[in-house]
């Protein structure tokens, strides 16, 4: 358990914070301010009367409220500023993770710790989270800043040694790897530098008022590249198309045209309408009867979700079990990285907690998608079944295909899925995180239970020698996990098979499809 004592105190607070009740607000003019939750539900407009034990007073039609600077920050000349404080860790980055998962986080680290939690907002973007242990009745045990800004302030902060933990919502590039190695961080892609935090799904929304509820990769990319400018060239009304994006160093954005442009160029266009975070998308496209955009799975607020076809005809919703399997064609990894160089024990703690199972109602509670692992039914009535049915395939193809439908009549499938690259049987940075949650999930199961490893592959190459490739890396990914386990799963019954391109869940004519589709279910007997 954390300490507390030996916590370090090299980071300095180099924005303005609040800190407990050691905040000190200088003095401000009597005028009119805006208090605003993350979530959005709080949107108050009135008089700034005084800044009182941690709570924000103005002046309404209402009368005087008095609302928790928890709860809201505070915009407006009038605004208190606070005095510059130490605190014991700082976490910088994007406000997809800060703004949308990070408060409840600290609430729940709180309880981790058998800790009570004070956590203050002001300064746009800025919280502060105090505990005290005991339950708010034993010592201090320090303080965490948490800056919301956006992914690539998260490598600048770290580079600079501003913050202990940055948060990104894409994965590092190339660019931002190498500056942190020559700055002496280590390898930002090291297992023990780069941590998964949650998976996220992309949402495309328009109003709800637009008839427009579905569209297609092509047509997506028309939107944001100015080819489509009307509604009716999609299927609405006569209308030009409001086009809502973000900034070129939001990590939303890059994931979004990751996606949609894969290694082409996005077209930049001055006649996009560019906003700060996720929570003004939303608000902006319900604003706007002819506005599209982008946002977070948690963020949707309203907005209308626009289904997305890919290239091959197959859609996928955005639910949480598409998302945990990663087969959602919008789908991102939130992650916190670390310098490779530099120790703290309250960084430490916190990323012990945030990646454990412990965690995982938080995140979940926050609207994102932990790692936690979630069963499918998969029997003869199933979407599954009836696409792999309905696929074309010759004789010798139809008969796999046959097979593998009896074995799922027995079946249901996990959530986890091991990935791979192109020809390898070395699984993906998340595989080995996924192991150790799978080897957890069944020693609780009963004697007896079954799982099954299966393996499929992309469609490059032949039929025979993908099959073979796709049974070596399910027997590989089976024998990893009795290495890992031991004696802890001998209750469990297992085997391994595998079924080549069959039963593609991406599409084979892009790179990210044929990826998605190198991968090993687990597959578990039903009734367990």
């Amino acid at each position: 358990m954390w300490d507390g004592s030996v916590l370090s105190k090299r980071v300095v607070v180099r924005n303005a914070a609040i800190l407990g009740c050691a905040l000190l607000p200088t003095a401000v003019l009597a005028d009119e301010v805006t208090l605003k939750s993350a979530d959005g539900t709080v949107n108050l407009v009135g008089e700034f009367v005084e800044f009182k034990d941690d709570n924000y007073v103005i002046r309404t039609a209402l009368g005087e409220l008095r609302i928790s600077a928890a709860r809201v920050r505070c915009e407006g000349a009038a605004c208190p500023t606070f005095e510059v404080a130490d605190s014991d860790m700082s976490i910088a980055g994007s406000d997809t993770i800060g703004v949308g998962l990070m408060p409840l986080l600290m609430s729940g680290f709180a309880s981790y710790l058998s800790a009570e939690a004070t956590i203050t907002s002001a300064n746009e973007g800025d919280i502060v989270a105090e505990f005290i242990g005991d339950g708010g009745f034993g010592e201090e045990l320090g303080a965490y800043r948490v800056s919301s800004t956006r992914t690539s302030d998260a490598f600048d902060a770290l580079i600079r040694g501003e913050a202990d933990i940055g948060m990104a919502s894409r994965r590092i590039v190339p660019v931002e790897a190498r500056a942190l190695r020559d700055a002496g961080a280590g390898n930002m892609i090291s297992p023990d530098q780069e941590h998964i935090l949650a998976v996220d799904s992309l949402i495309v929304i328009a109003n709800p008022n637009n008839p427009v509820n579905s569209l297609t990769f092509d047509e997506l990319r028309g939107v944001y590249s100015g080819v489509i400018t009307n509604w009716s060239q999609v299927g609405g009304a006569d209308a030009p198309i409001t086009v809502v994006n973000r900034d070129p160093g939001s990590g939303t954005r890059g994931a979004f045209e990751s996606s949609v442009f894969g290694d082409a160029e996005p077209a930049s266009s001055s006649s996009f309408v560019v906003v700060d975070d996720n929570n003004s998308v939303a608000a902006t496209v319900n604003r706007d009867q002819n506005a599209i955009g982008y946002v977070g799975f948690a963020f949707q607020r309203g907005a209308k979700p626009i289904t997305l076809t890919n290239e091959c005809g197959l859609t996928t919703t955005p639910d949480d079990f598409s998302a945990k399997t990663e087969e959602y064609d919008l789908q991102r990894r939130l992650y916190l990285y670390t310098r490779g160089d530099l120790e703290n024990e309250a960084a430490s703690t916190f990323l012990d907690y945030a990646l454990s199972e412990d965690a995982d109602g938080v995140i979940a509670k926050a609207g994102f998608i932990d790692l936690g692992i979630q069963v499918r039914e998969q029997g003869p009535d199933s979407e599954r079944a009836e696409a792999m049915q309905a696929a074309e395939a010759d004789a010798y193809e139809s008969g796999f295909i046959n097979e593998m439908l009896e074995e799922m009549s027995n079946f249901d499938r996990l959530s986890t899925t091991f990935r791979f690259r192109t020809g390898a049987s070395r699984l993906d940075e998340r595989g080995v995180l996924d192991l150790e949650r799978l080897a957890r999930f069944l020693e609780t199961k009963p004697e007896g239970t079954a799982i099954k490893m299966v393996g499929f592959t992309d469609d490059v190459g032949a039929f025979d020698s993908n099959r073979n490739l796709s049974i070596d890396r399910a027997q590989s990914v089976m024998q990893q996990l009795q290495d890992l386990a031991g004696d802890r799963l001998a209750n469990i019954d297992m085997s391994s098979t595998g079924y080549g391109a069959i039963a593609p869940v991406g599409c084979n004519v892009t790179e990210k499809g044929r990826a998605t589709n190198r991968r090993v279910e687990v597959w578990i007997s039903k009734d367990t």
